[in-house]
Order: structure tokens, then sequence, then C-alpha cells
């Protein structure tokens, strides 16, 4: 998106280029933010109350697959073009997109977009604690735009379900790394939702995100190379991501485009499917 290599390749633009780019008339501005159901936080509410000028709101639970209780889950192509259409972001135009906490559930709506064709897609870097920092103009209430025509072109080699990531387990054609904390990998911390088992996919590496992100931001190259390295991960090979429920494992393949590597793919349904299905074993400890 913006002018220099270097720029174009990353997956992220600045507040100064968004800011002087918001009038574009190919440029649509999303809102993803989401929080833990714990956290007992409405960031739909918080978008109406402030957001960055001319942005619209993606809610990621309520565009998703209704057939099934996995949260959050991928939906329907259609489902997803028609919810492009309303937002008015269509075939051909760019997207910026960021969240509320700076760097945590904007990668899952940056996925979202390349799962289903879109190009010219970035993360707003440092996202709106940034924007709002450095004093720049938010509005309220809702921001209409005009409907777009989205064709939705879904690439499945960025989407695993769970027979994939078993035959990448057992076969080594992928490398599986889980973005959870170290205590929910190791089993040792309960899972936040109810009914899963607690632990890991034998064979898979544990990169929480957090080790990812400083103040909000993705660290710079060189320290998430540091990062991959820390985990036993491999950059140069086939990386499928998980986390708890398909959203911060978006933070990985970020943090791999980022550092100039091949994107990941992302299991979906992550530890929410894995660890209620029973006929999926389940490792405890450093793994």
């Amino acid at each position: 998106m913006p002018n220099s290599k270097a720029e174009r390749d990353s997956p992220l633009v600045t507040t100064q280029w968004l800011a002087e780019h918001l009038a574009a008339p190919d440029l649509v501005v999303f809102d993803a933010s989401w929080h833990m159901p714990a956290a007992g936080r409405d960031p739909k509410a918080e978008y109406l109350a402030e957001h960055i000028p001319g942005a619209v709101f993606f809610d990621i639970d309520a565009v998703a697959d209704r057939s099934t209780d996995l949260p959050h889950m991928l939906p329907d192509p259609v489902v997803f073009s028609s919810e492009m259409r309303r937002l008015g972001f269509g075939d051909g135009m760019r997207a910026v997109v960021y969240d509320s906490l700076g760097l945590f559930s904007a990668p899952r709506l940056w996925w979202t977009l390349r799962v289903f064709g879109a190009q010219g897609v970035a993360i707003l870097d440092g996202g709106l604690p940034k924007w709002k920092a450095e004093g720049r103009e938010t509005r309220e209430g809702e921001e209409p735009r005009l409907p777009r025509h989205f064709t939705a072109r879904v690439d499945r080699r960025l989407v695993a379900d769970a027979a994939r990531v078993a035959e990448a387990l057992a076969d080594g054609s992928a490398q599986v790394v889980d973005a959870r904390s170290a205590e929910r990998f190791r089993g040792e911390a309960p899972e936040p939702r109810p009914n899963l088992r607690s632990g890991h996919m034998p064979g898979a590496k544990n990169l929480p995100f957090g080790r990812l992100i400083e103040d909000g931001r993705l660290k710079d190259a060189a320290a998430l190379e540091a990062e991959f390295a820390a985990a036993g991960l491999d950059p140069e090979r086939p990386t499928i991501a998980s986390c708890g429920s398909g959203l911060t494992a978006c933070i990985i393949g970020l943090a791999l485009t980022a550092a100039g590597h091949a994107p990941a793919t992302v299991f979906d349904g992550s530890w929410s499917e894995w660890g209620a299905r029973g006929d999926l074993p389940v490792a405890t400890g450093a793994g």
C-alpha cells in the first residue's frame, strides 16, 4: 500500500500514513476490536463512542459460521461477501484494520480478508491507542458507506482443519505452533472456555502471542526472529498456527509475514475444537 518496496512488503501501515490517506475513495478502515468474555467489554459500544474517522465496525462474533458452536469460525463466503457489501468494501479496494488494544484482534480480520481473496490489506501499527496518543481525531456513531460488490475467492491454503493439523503432526509436513500462554500449553492453567481439556497437541511448539508484541505493537523483525528461534520455530518451514479460538493464532501469521516469511496457515477451530474432541490426543508439560 505505501510507496517504498519495504513499506509495500510490510503488512503494517503507520498512523501517519493512514492520516494522509483517510480520504482515499478506495480505502476502507475497519475497527475489528474484540475482547475475551471475561473482560466485560462491549467492542461495538466502544466503537460507537470513539473510532478513527470513517472506520466501520466488523463484528468478529456475528460474522461467523452459525452452524457450529465453535467461536467465531470463518463464515460462509456468501455471508462474508454480503457483510463486505454492507460495509462498503468492494473488489479492488484496500483495507486497513485496527483494534482498541493496539494489536490483539485486528490480525484475525486481516487474515480473514486474505482468506476471502482481498488484496492490499494492512494492519494499523499501534492501533487505536497509538492514534489517540498522538492526539488524532476520533468520531462517534455509525459511519454509513455506499454498498460495494465483493467477490469472495477462498484461499484454502491459509486455513487448516483438525484433520490437516493431525496429519502435519504425524508426518512433519508442517510445524504446528500454539499461541496460547505457556501455562495453558503445559496444562497447568484451566481453559477460559468450559468443557475443554487442558494441555496441547502432541508435537506442537509454544509461542505465546504476547512475546511478539511490545507496547501494543508488533516487535521489529530482528526481535521476531529471536522469538521464533527461542520457540524452536523454523520460519522457513510451512507453519500451522493455533491458539484458543483461532484469533491470536493470526498474530503468529502476521509476525511471520512482517519478518518476510511465508504466511502461516491458521487452524480455525484451534483449541476450542481440539480440546473438546475426545478422539484427538492431548499432551501436558513442556512438550
